[in-house]
């Protein structure tokens, strides 16, 4: 459930906005029936807003995207990667903090 900063990434839409990007992208791995997903949110909505502008940050539902998944390796969730000029620059998995997050887009900028 996206909000007003978080895009929602799917197959159509992945490598336009994913890998074609000029900004580094923030791609957070979910599925609806994940709890640990569902407490990653505030963070991801968090880091969504203070990067406005800088960095993009979205998310994709491996259950509506299962190809997605399978490409990029996604075997827990959540799993948040950072993307920059189509190549994966950082990769998380599990819970991760706010901090963590930020600075692996401020290496990027």
């Amino acid at each position: 459930m996206p909000t007003a900063n978080v895009r929602e990434f799917n197959a159509g839409s992945f490598d336009a906005e994913v890998l074609s990007a000029e900004h580094p992208v923030l791609v957070d791995f979910w599925a609806e029936w994940c709890m640990p997903c569902k407490i990653l949110a505030p963070t991801i909505d968090d880091v969504a807003d203070q990067f406005e502008g800088k960095a993009i940050v979205g998310k994709v539902d491996i259950d509506d995207n299962q190809e997605i998944a399978v490409k990029y390796g996604i075997s827990a969730i959540p799993t948040v990667i950072i993307f920059h000029k189509g190549e994966i620059a950082k990769k998380f998995v599990g819970l991760t903090n706010k901090e963590d997050l930020a600075a692996a887009l401020d290496e990027l900028l």
